[in-house]
């Protein structure tokens, strides 16, 4: 089969459920600890995942999830993981709202090249509203406006990537020919947020580019995807709204003029391993019972702006909320609304169900196998970014999943790239100011 599943480890330290960091294998100072994230980003790679997914967000409360509370800058960390590492890919997340594109390409570049061409970056908006106050600002940044920015410091970035061509560095000791000047260009951009000169002062890896994520499922994010995606880490938590996103997302990028094939989309999921489907069903009843409910609240509380449902009655109708939440995590907010609004959901069930990760896949190795499997050929994902918490859970899946997987033709048996657009199957990115000259010179262009 030469469609093959795209595999991403999301690392999360103590974990951002209520209990992860309880666990006896879990280092309490996991989110912090270097050697944590190294050992498990080596077992990621010996069982030849795409690449490892590190989340971030500006802004905490007391109330946050263990991880979010004490975690290592994304950036940073996967510098570290990368020379622990030599094939897999290295994503981190990155708000466009309160960042510099200069700052982000120059970081991105630097960790393309240390990684010799396996970064990628997460384009977010940031959701939470409180981290206005963490950059000088009363009041967090419109949603609509944020997209704009978004827009603007993507084209931004990607301009100043192609900063160098890639033969502009001759190093030529001899003739003490260090730079070809023809090959340097200035980006002198001017728009609504930034005004950036440029050029970048650094070369573009042997990927050309770091491969652009995103994570949105509202329209703006979705439009935003359609433009620039890919790599997609979707919210969705059934099968049906997986195959209707998935739909919608290659059709709006075929519409962008863009080749839909050339955008992955990888749901993220916390699978629930175990001998018998009983045995994992039990596991995840047992996980579901041991939930605090006062911590459900606030979870549940996190993509309002952590909007405080300990006021309402716990068995009355999930409350009326009106808009908020419009200038947060919008599509999560919404799609919480939306399922409390058509499934009835007093509040203390809403927040018991949206409490824990996404679980649909529970059960035996081959069950789990199989319903990947159905997922993947039946147009719902093209892979999936598993959550990395216990190593035993993880070992589970990777040794008892993974064969199946394998013996199914869905998944690589060995590596067949050292970067993080060959394990994706997306092109090398070529530099814009040689792919116009090549255009001036009457030149094939590469498809």
């Amino acid at each position: 089969m030469s469609r093959q599943l795209k595999l991403g480890a999301i690392l999360t330290g103590v974990g951002t459920g209520q209990a992860d960091w309880l666990s006896p294998e879990i280092p309490g100072d996991a989110s912090v600890n270097i050697d944590w994230y190294r050992e498990q980003a080596r077992q990621a790679e010996a069982a030849k995942f795409d690449l490892v997914f590190i989340v971030d967000s500006p802004y905490i409360t007391p109330d946050s999830a263990p991880h979010y509370l004490n975690r290592l800058e994304p950036l940073t960390l996967l510098s570290a993981i990368a020379g622990a590492t030599s094939k897999i890919g290295l994503v981190a997340t990155l708000t466009t709202s309160y960042t510099e594109p200069f700052n982000v390409a120059r970081q991105f570049a630097s960790l393309d090249l240390i990684s010799k061409g396996r970064a990628g970056w997460n384009v977010v908006t940031t959701g939470l509203e409180g981290a206005a106050g963490n950059f000088g600002r009363e009041e967090h940044i419109d949603h609509t406006e944020r997209y704009r920015k978004a827009r603007e410091h993507l084209e931004v970035v990607q301009g100043l990537w192609d900063s160098y061509e890639d033969d502009a560095f001759p190093r030529d000791k001899q003739h003490n020919r260090f730079l070809d000047p023809s090959r340097q260009h200035r980006l002198d951009h001017k728009g609504e947020f930034f005004s950036v000169t440029g050029p970048l002062n650094i070369a573009r890896s042997r990927q050309g580019q770091p491969v652009i994520f995103q994570a949105g499922i509202s329209e703006s994010g979705r439009a935003l995807a359609a433009d620039f995606a890919e790599g997609i880490f979707a919210g969705v938590d059934n099968f049906e709204d997986a195959q209707a996103y998935y739909r919608d997302v290659k059709r709006r990028t075929a519409q962008a003029g863009r080749n839909p094939e050339h955008v992955v989309i990888l749901p993220g999921i916390a699978p629930i391993i175990a001998d018998t489907d009983e045995e994992a069903r039990a596991i995840e009843r047992h996980l579901h019972g041991e939930l605090d409910l006062d911590k459900a609240l606030v979870h549940l509380g996190r993509p309002f702006n952590y909007h405080d449902f300990k006021q309402y009655p716990l068995d009355a109708p999930f409350p009326e909320l009106g808009d908020l939440g419009s200038n947060g995590y919008r599509g999560h907010a919404e799609h919480i609304k939306q399922v409390a609004r058509e499934q009835q959901l007093t509040l203390r069930q809403a927040a018991l169900r949206f409490a824990t990760p996404f679980s649909h896949f529970v059960g035996s190795p081959q069950t789990v196998a199989d319903e990947i499997e159905r997922w993947f050929v039946e147009g719902a994902s093209d892979g999936f970014n598993i959550r990395v918490t216990a190593p035993s859970e993880f070992k589970a899946f990777t040794e008892r999943v993974l064969p199946l997987l394998r013996a199914k033709g869905l998944f690589r048996e060995e590596y067949s790239h050292d970067t993080l657009r060959g394990h994706l199957g997306l092109p090398v990115v070529e530099n814009r100011h040689t792919l116009a000259r090549r255009v001036d010179a009457g030149l094939k262009i590469p498809a």
